[in-house]
């Protein structure tokens, strides 16, 4: 696998997707602010270890341009980058190899090539080509292909799942949804989404047929859960303790009057 190096925007993404970055205000007062100008390429972010990285804007706007674009009320962008947080740090060079699976995951959302090739061939999720797994490296791309995933997973067996569910399969896989071993990637994942930015410039609300993390039973949609279903019905003893123990669903449940043992 040849050698991949991203310096600029203009090296990993279409003119297309570059101009849609460029109208989304936010991204264009963050460029503008450090000297980028419209036109001209545009700089990939640095830490100091010199890898690229997309700040927490830039990723806002990507994750938002592909929900608009493909998945609206379908995903919700949130997901998305905090994922992204958790898989990459929003580097999208990042490069993982599973010694268990013999997997090589690429890019900003840690997609696999053989992923990626189920869901382009028998799924048709077409609309950027994946010719060279080195493809994968693109943020548009990688980002397109892991909703595309998500969205398989909130329908996984034609049974309509929750956010949790869609979490940590895509964390582990379907068999590791409901293990112990992907509850703590949930638990990351619930506080960093918790502390994501404000995503009121984007326009993009949580997808209607995902369950929000914090939502309470007595707000949870019929259409995803029967009525007067529990947390507590519905997962083991051990795992709502782990639940309650987690700093951000404690204070959301204390503060919308749920007790132990009836969420």
């Amino acid at each position: 696998m040849a050698a991949v190096s991203f310096r600029y925007w203009n090296d990993c993404v279409d003119p297309g997707d570059l101009d849609a970055m460029w109208m989304e205000p936010d991204v264009r007062a963050e460029w503008i602010s450090v000297g980028e100008t419209k036109g001209s390429k545009v700089h990939l972010s640095r830490d100091p270890d010199g890898h690229s990285y997309l700040t927490q804007t830039e990723m806002r706007a990507v994750a938002g341009i592909i929900v608009r674009r493909h998945f609206v009320s379908q995903i919700d962008s949130d997901m998305l980058c905090a994922i992204a947080e958790l898989e990459s740090d929003r580097q999208p060079l990042t490069t993982s190899y599973h010694k268990k699976s013999e997997e090589v995951k690429m890019g900003i959302m840690q997609i696999s090539p053989k992923t990626a090739e189920w869901l382009t061939r028998e799924l048709g999720y077409r609309t950027y080509e994946v010719a060279d797994s080195n493809l994968l490296y693109k943020p548009f791309l990688n980002v397109y292909l892991a909703a595309a995933y998500l969205k398989w997973l909130s329908n996984f067996d034609q049974q309509e799942r929750s956010e949790e569910f869609m979490v940590r399969a895509y964390k582990g896989g379907i068999k590791m949804a409901t293990h112990k071993s992907t509850l703590p990637y949930w638990k990351k994942y619930l506080s960093v989404k918790e502390s994501l930015p404000s995503r009121k410039a984007f326009g993009v609300g949580p997808a209607p047929n995902v369950p929000s993390a914090s939502a309470t039973a007595a707000l949870q949609s019929k259409e995803v859960f029967p009525i007067n279903t529990t947390w507590d019905s519905r997962t083991s003893n051990e795992d709502m303790e782990e639940m309650w123990n987690n700093p951000e669903v404690n204070k959301e449940w204390t503060k919308s009057g749920e007790k132990k043992g009836k969420v």
